[in-house]
């Protein structure tokens, strides 16, 4: 796996973050684009901060289920914004982990000195997502656009059956494993002895936790208003799918996904599909003094993990945790928060294990002693993924906005934070305030 070595040089401060309601695809948003929500949220960001737009070098931003209208959403963020013209921007991917990989590239070019102050962050519309056509299809019009005579395009038509007209939804499987994210978590399941109570009670822990955060104002300074279309009388102001009211007993109810006689992965404990943005602004620690502003906190480590698809797939936080802490010269125990994104119940489950297991660490990491167990009680205190919603390429950016906010609650000092993504990646950052 990369060492993903940090640049010596200058702190990266996040000063802001700020996201859209994360909503479920298909309600809400159905009609705004990935670029539509990214807009709005990079527009929102720059005027709630009061920094001047000048003062802006970079945007780094990120979209997982690629437009076929926009290919580089990054500098669409400029464009569509009151930023520059003259801000630079590039688009990332990461899977699930994009707009970790854009505050990390932030925090790279700032302490290389490269930047002062950016915007990272990410967006997904799953309910835009692009239908393409079947290849013969495809090479079927571009033989019929070169064709010069009425006969010879009826006679390329004449080769077109039923079946080559059937729409092409983007890939959900692994290439190298023909298996869905959810196929493979199932495994997982199965492998590490991860039970259907458990993953049921993590999920409702999720609901319980981000439905009080919503009733205590928690997240009302980071999640803007949306106007939705296509009348734009109505306001999204909060995520649609965190539930209040279930229960472990409701949930034990629903039936497995991937495998329904053996599967215990199922719709209530695994991140639904959905729709939204989120970005954070990173800025030198010493322009932030300039401007007098306060930062959030800072990032002070990460690391990146890369598996075989064929193992366990989403596994990688496991093995990138422990270089990010010792990076931060730092132990899981001295951690005051642990945020860890919520793809399946059960891949956390299984990282958490994994944490704890001195098997796993001799065997797996080459280390003497386990990371150790992560306190409940330091876990995903405002919910996770499951009950917020995860737009692929936004969640990360949710992530640091939502654990800074509640490190100063608590006047706590670190915490981390861990996705796991597609392609069986892992992504593991750590975040300090002063």
């Amino acid at each position: 796996m990369g060492q993903n070595r940090i640049p010596a040089g200058r702190r990266a401060a996040v000063v802001m973050g700020l996201r859209t309601p994360f909503v479920k695809a298909g309600t809400e948003f159905k009609d705004l684009s990935a670029v539509d929500l990214g807009a709005a949220v990079v527009n929102e960001l720059v005027v709630r901060s009061g920094i001047a737009p000048k003062e802006f070098d970079s945007v780094i931003f990120g979209q997982v289920v690629p437009s076929v209208n926009v290919t580089l959403i990054g500098r669409e963020m400029v464009l569509r914004s009151q930023l520059p013209r003259s801000v630079q921007a590039n688009t990332v991917a990461r899977a699930c982990a994009t707009s970790i990989q854009a505050a990390t590239d932030a925090a790279s070019q700032i302490a290389l000195g490269n930047s002062d102050v950016a915007i990272a962050g990410g967006a997904e519309s799953i309910s835009d997502a692009p239908i393409f056509a079947t290849r013969t299809l495809a090479q079927t019009l571009v033989e019929l656009s070169k064709a010069k005579t009425v006969p010879d395009r009826l006679k390329i038509l004449s080769t077109l059956r039923p079946k080559d007209f059937t729409p092409v939804p983007p890939a959900l499987k692994e290439p190298t494993t023909g298996l869905t994210m959810g196929e493979s978590a199932e495994q997982m399941a199965q492998k590490n002895g991860i039970s259907r109570e458990s993953q049921d009670r993590l999920a409702y822990e999720s609901h319980r936790r981000a439905a009080a955060a919503w009733e205590a104002g928690k997240f009302d300074a980071e999640v803007m208003h949306v106007a939705v279309p296509p009348k734009y009388e109505r306001v999204a102001a909060k995520d649609n799918i965190v539930r209040k009211d279930t229960t472990v007993e409701a949930l034990s109810q629903l039936r497995p996904v991937f495998d329904k006689r053996y599967g215990s992965i199922t719709a209530g404990n695994a991140s639904p599909l959905t729709d939204g943005a989120a970005a954070v602004i990173v800025m030198a620690e010493e322009k932030a003094k300039a401007l007098g502003l306060k930062p959030l906190g800072y990032i002070k480590s990460w690391a990146y993990a890369a598996l075989d698809p064929k193992d366990q797939l989403l596994q990688g936080p496991a093995y990138a945790a422990p270089i990010a802490l010792d990076r931060a010269g730092l132990k899981l125990q001295d951690l005051d928060l642990v945020d860890m994104h919520e793809a399946f119940a059960a891949q956390v489950l299984s990282n958490l294990k994994a944490f704890a297991s001195k098997d796993f660490a001799e065997k797996e990491l080459g280390r003497k002693e386990p990371l150790g167990e992560v306190d409940p009680a330091k876990l995903n205190v405002n919910g996770g993924s499951i009950a917020i919603g995860h737009p692929f390429a936004a969640t990360g950016a949710r992530m640091i906005t939502q654990t800074l906010r509640e490190l100063e609650r608590r006047n706590g000092h670190t915490a981390m934070l861990t996705v796991c993504a597609a392609g069986a990646l892992g992504a593991v950052l750590v975040l300090e305030r002063d």
